[in-house]
Parts: structure tokens; sequence; C-alpha cells
């Protein structure tokens, strides 16, 4: 009995450590596109099938990719390699990336995005509107592994590469396109070629991008939420256009160092509690394993808005500022302890901004709704209302 080789494609021993897992890695879909661009580049000058295809990424791992769907004619050859985005929660993880190539009557590469790789539709991304959403680095992925295989076969250089996706215009209604301006299919994306699961400076760069296209297309102020708590807010509680904003997940304060660096006028949060009650110690990354002292920020508070030591210990001992909000509410003090928690706010967003953006703040629980505002947010809250 013949054993069948286990296939490596050189990520097998490459992990990182996220809350005591092992988190596997993977690779972009702008590696894909190039490996499987190589592959179809090679094909069209062999006349014969590539089955496996070696690509060195900018990071500098070297990685071998296998070969799908080879389709061959006379003058071109199409076929895909399949994103793995390793333990990242990736929604274009299973998708095949697929690249068309064929010989063109100019000289050098020549690169397009054909169906389910998206179309830019508005200013202030790297691409100009019109241009297919593949970015400036798989771009010259697709160059390089291209030119080295017409270099190696002592073949011209002049070629026409179409990046495909099947399945891509779906895949897309889940990511960050749609909020971008980039419409019909997913992005052609990465920097290092790898994926590294959860990575932060993955979602940073998400949000910075959103901010780039707002402010090119002439936004002055920024509506943000943390997360879904918050847009639901919007859309259900406040007379507010929903579909102007945008999320900055747990990271405050680089939410607030990019918008100051790029120009930004203010920005108004619509919070839930819960995540703004950290924001009110000066924590500027709410994510519960950088800290978690809800009920003690809640209890120091309450003792700035007078609260008597049983109510204090009765806070200390909750497990969510809902919880904390019923008891407050019971004594009478959920007026003054929110709006102290406003204050301390607004003092520390003004700490980490240095006074470059105004900040206003509105705070909301789901049991309690809406429980107060910074005394300028009325202001900024009119700015994103809808037009009458």
């Amino acid at each position: 009995m013949t054993q069948v080789k286990e296939h490596r494609t050189g990520l097998e021993d490459r992990y990182v450590r996220k809350n005591n897992k092992r988190l596997r890695l993977g690779y972009t879909t702008g590696t894909c596109a190039a490996a499987a661009a190589k592959a179809a580049a090679a094909m069209l000058f062999l006349r014969k099938d590539i089955l496996e295809v070696e690509l060195p990424t900018p990071e500098g791992t070297v990685l071998h990719l296998l070969i799908e769907e080879i389709s061959r004619a006379e003058e071109q050859v199409s076929c895909a390699v399949r994103k793995d985005g390793g333990d990242d929660p990736d929604v274009t993880t299973g998708l095949l990336i697929f690249a068309r190539v064929q010989r063109s009557n100019a000289p050098g590469v020549h690169i397009s995005g054909g169906s389910g790789v998206g179309r830019v539709t508005r200013a202030g991304l790297s691409l100009p509107v019109g241009e297919a959403a593949i970015n400036r680095v798989p771009r010259e992925m697709i160059t390089s592994a291209v030119e080295e295989v017409c270099g190696d076969l002592g073949q011209p250089c002049a070629l026409d590469v179409e990046i495909f996706v099947p399945g891509g215009e779906e895949v897309a209604r889940r990511t960050f396109n749609p909020r971008l301006g980039i419409e019909g299919g997913i992005s052609i994306l990465g920097t290092s070629g790898i994926v590294v699961p959860m990575s932060e400076e993955a979602l940073l760069s998400s949000i910075r991008l959103e901010m780039e296209s707002k402010r090119a297309n002439g936004s002055d102020y920024l509506l943000i939420t943390p997360g879904n708590y918050g847009a639901e807010f919007l859309r259900d509680g406040m007379r507010i256009r929903a579909d102007e904003s945008m999320k900055c997940s747990n990271f405050v304060g680089q939410t607030l160092d990019m918008a100051a660096e790029l120009g930004f006028s203010g920005i108004l949060f619509v919070a839930h509690i819960g995540k703004f009650i950290k924001v009110s110690g000066g924590i500027m990354n709410t994510h519960s394993h950088e800290a978690d002292c809800r009920a003690e920020l809640m209890a120091a508070q309450a003792v700035r808005a007078g609260a008597d030591m049983e109510t204090v210990r009765r806070i200390l001992d909750t497990a969510t500022t809902e919880e904390a909000l019923d008891i407050l509410t019971e004594r009478g003090l959920a007026g003054a302890v929110v709006d102290e928690i406003l204050r301390r706010i607004q003092f520390y967003m003004g700490q980490r901004c240095g006074g470059a953006l105004r900040t206003e703040t509105v705070l909301f629980s789901n049991r309690h709704g809406y429980l107060g505002e910074t005394a300028g947010a009325a202001e900024l809250i009119r700015l994103f209302a809808p037009e009458d």
C-alpha cells in the first residue's frame, strides 16, 4: 500500500499564542493570487500542468502551495489557490483565488480584477476610483512572481493577468468593503503575505482605512461606536444617520490617535456603559484581557457621586454594569453617577488627544436605554441627524 505524502506549505511550525492557545498562521488573498498567477504563467509557457508552486512572501517565509482548478487553452491558462487564513476568523478562508494569464501585445505584467474582486467606487483609498481592489503589495507580488517565471524560462514578459474569485461578491458583504466603497467583491490584500490570527494590526489597519476614506470624502467629524450594541442603539434609539457610523472595537485610544493624525476635528462616540466605564478610568483599550475593572470603576464613580458604603459594596459584588445600574436606580443615584462617568470620560479622552480633537460621548445600556451625554454632544448629534 502506497502512503500518500502529506503536503507541507511551510507554515506547519508557525504559530502564535493568544490567551494560552496555540493558533495556526495562514496566508493572504494576495499570496494566493500571486501563487496562482505564477503557476498559470509557467503552464502557459510550458504547456503542461503544474500542481504545486513555490512562492516567497514579503516577510520571508517561502510557501509551497497547491494549484487547483487548472484550465489550459492555446493562449491562456487559469488556475486557483485556496485561501487558508489559519486559525484567524477570516471570512475569505476556503475561497479559491484564481488567476487567468494570457499573452499581451504590450510589454510588462498587466493586472486586472474580474468577477468576485471588488472595485473602488469612492475616493480616499490607495487605489483610484474604478480600479480593481487589488492592493499595492499583492500587485507587486503578482508582478514579481510572473516576471520570475519569464526570466527562468527565457520568455518575453508581456502578459495580462486577471484575478477573479467565484463567490467573492457574496463573501464581501461580510467584510469592511461595503463601508469603504468597494463594491462587487472582496479585496486582494496583504502586506506580509502571512495571516497572523486575531491580529490587532490588521484590525487597526481596517479602522484607519475607513477613516482615511471618510476624510478623503470630506468628513470632518466621525461618528463611532465600539461594537454591535452601539450600532443597534444608533439605529433604534437615536434620530441619527446610523449609516455614517463606524466601529472602533476596543481600540479607543488608537482611534483617537489616528483621528488626530488624519486631521479630523472631532468624534462623537455612542457607547455602551460596559465598555466606556473603563474609559472613565483612563483605560484606552477596553478588551477584558487588557483590563476588567467595571465594578471597581462603577463603585469609584458612585463614591464621587455621594453613594454610601452599603451601595458601594453592593456595586462591587456585581458582575455587569447593568446590575450596577439597577442598584443605582434603586438608590436614586443613577443620574448623578452617569454624570460623573461622563465627566471622567471627557477628562481622559482630552488627556489622550492633547486638545487636538473635540470628543463627545453618548452613553446607553441595553436594559436602561439612553443614560446621558457629555455637554457638547447635542451639537455633534445634529451633524449626523437625517435631512428632513
